[in-house]
């Protein structure tokens, strides 16, 4: 089982900008825990996300080549890709791509026929820079914009994924609302459909229910899952300040306590979540 931390999704939507230093800081504790992949930060418009604007300055200065954590960064056109293409201690990037049309011109002003062509060039850039595309399906449990949405649709986009050499998918709630039930309906069929693709999980969620999702995304056989320490992040269209990633401490327990945890240094976790009180504040 892979644990994807990820920090940069936990800042990107707070206010008050976190100083480099501090980002830096907490990122340097995080590479020690032992992660698969760290999602550290986006090349993206400093309009769009102030909260990412210093990725250059951050990936040139955090401690990554004694960690066994893989680094991954956002990025949502191709020039953003270009840039993240710069630094070869990045080996994912990460693409936003959501599966209603109305949240990808919200999101990134493409629609989504644009996006997929958008893609098509990405990958191609990442296979020449030895670089790998990690494609995030956003509204993977629906939209509330009465946008098209049904099973048959998710394995479409990813098949079209896999079809240009996408080799890791991972599919996002966005919003919330996916629950035990679809999860474990919707996984085992989209690894089934796609058996050489690695297929992740970025579920957004509330506390109480954390453990029931993590236990579900288990039981469906998803070899990765994305989380945050304490919870935090999410995307601010939830329209509920209680919904928020996946609490990489909850997904751990549960991991642990069904046979099925990666090997973290937990004198290192421990530290890293203390870290995250005083560097991600709730709002």
């Amino acid at each position: 089982m892979k644990i994807i931390e990820c920090p940069r999704d936990a800042m990107q939507g707070l206010h008050d900008f976190i100083p480099t230093e501090k980002k830096i800081a907490y990122l340097n504790a995080l590479l020690k825990v032992g992660f698969d992949t760290l999602d550290f930060g986006s090349f993206v418009s400093p309009k769009a996300i102030p909260q990412m604007r210093d990725t250059h300055e951050v990936v040139q200065a955090i401690q990554w080549k004694d960690s066994p954590t893989h680094l991954l960064a956002i990025i949502a056109n191709l020039r953003g890709a270009q840039e993240a293409c710069q630094y070869p201690q990045i080996r994912y990037l990460g693409f936003p791509f959501s599966l209603s049309e109305t949240f990808q011109q919200r999101n990134t002003n493409k629609s989504i026929s644009e996006a997929l062509g958008q893609l098509r060039e990405i990958q191609s850039l990442a296979e020449s820079e030895g670089k790998e595309v990690v494609a995030y399906l956003s509204m993977g449990f629906g939209n509330p914009y009465g946008d098209p949405y049904n099973t048959s649709l998710v394995i479409k986009y990813a098949e079209q994924m896999a079809a240009m050499g996408i080799q890791i998918i991972s599919l996002a709630d966005t919003i919330g609302t996916s629950n035990p039930v679809s999860i474990t309906r919707l996984f085992p069929e989209l690894i089934q459909a796609l058996p050489e693709v690695e297929i992740g999980a970025h579920l957004h969620s509330r506390p109480q229910d954390a453990a029931d999702k993590a236990l579900a995304l288990l039981d469906s056989g998803v070899p990765r899952i994305d989380a945050a320490m304490k919870g935090l992040g999410g995307c601010p269209m939830a329209k509920d300040d209680l919904t928020g990633n996946m609490a990489t401490e909850v997904l751990w327990s549960v991991l642990r306590k069904h046979g099925q945890a990666p090997q973290l240094d937990e004198q290192a976790f421990e530290e890293a979540l203390q870290l995250a009180t005083h560097t991600l504040p709730l709002s």
